[in-house]
């Protein structure tokens, strides 16, 4: 538990499910004010915000889409209107669609990217905002994925835009490092959320996987929302740019491992 994060106020995009939702009840274990952003799925977002409220949190909902500008502001404002203010921004929302990409329609494409790295942005721009207008203090912590470095064919959309939110994320974080906003994300790899539940689910791509991860087995949602609190805590206050690769050494070649080659 860090203790310098009771009380203070977050908004996570895409918090009704996975990672989001992960992320959101363990700062409900935290004691945080979190604003809870979902898209489709109310009865999932009003599940994620009762273990907020039972894990010790407070929480509310806001419906938003956050590859729009406006539904990225009024989650900001919903912060300010419900907790008095806003200390971190959780730009998590993110979707991904197999198809081999010669194939790609380009009304897929561009939904992915917009939610995936344009969702950045505006989430990122309205915390941004909301900060230097008030002289103060921010952190600012993006999901993406080991396939901002792993190549992943049939999902070049999603390893584009996570590609893109790598650099975007270093960037903010030089830029605004000297006004005293972290900028840092947290880069999943095979993690046990319904997204993969029914890849997961066919034992011969559980077994596929669980091979390409050094420490040989799935990750769980909780174990990524610990890395994710710890960037939201001081205990993280000298740390910006960083890409915190929460993925059992997915990203460390492990068909190598053994001495292999």
């Amino acid at each position: 538990m860090y203790n310098d994060l009771e009380g203070k106020t977050a908004i996570i995009t895409g918090g009704d499910s996975g990672i989001g939702a992960a992320i959101a009840e363990r700062l409900g274990q935290e004691h945080m004010n979190v604003v809870i952003n979902y898209h489709k799925n109310v009865d999932a977002a009003n599940a994620t915000k009762a273990v907020v409220e039972q894990n010790g949190g407070k929480a509310v909902i806001e419906q938003g889409d956050i590859s729009d500008e406006d539904s990225a502001n009024k989650l900001v404002q919903t912060a300010i209107d419900a907790f008095g203010g806003l200390d971190v921004f959780f730009n998590n929302a993110g979707m991904e669609k197999r198809c081999p990409t010669n194939e790609i329609p380009l009304e897929d494409w561009n939904r992915i990217v917009s939610v995936d790295l344009t969702g950045t942005f505006l989430g990122t721009k309205a915390a941004l905002n909301y900060w230097l207008k008030n002289n103060k203090k921010g952190n600012i912590i993006n999901t993406s994925s080991v396939h901002q470095q792993i190549p992943w064919p049939n999902f070049a959309s999603y390893a584009a835009s996570k590609g893109g939110v790598k650099l975007f994320t270093e960037t903010t974080a030089m830029e605004y490092a000297k006004k005293n906003i972290r900028i840092n994300q947290i880069c999943p790899g095979a993690i046990n959320t319904p997204i993969n539940a029914k890849k997961f689910a066919d034992p011969k791509t559980y077994a596929e996987t669980v091979a390409m991860v050094p420490m040989g087995r799935i990750g769980k949602p909780e174990e990524v929302a610990a890395g994710a609190a710890w960037l939201a805590s001081d205990q993280s206050s000298y740390v910006t740019g960083l890409s915190m690769y929460i993925d059992g050494g997915m990203v460390l070649y492990p068909s190598f491992q053994g001495g292999n080659g």
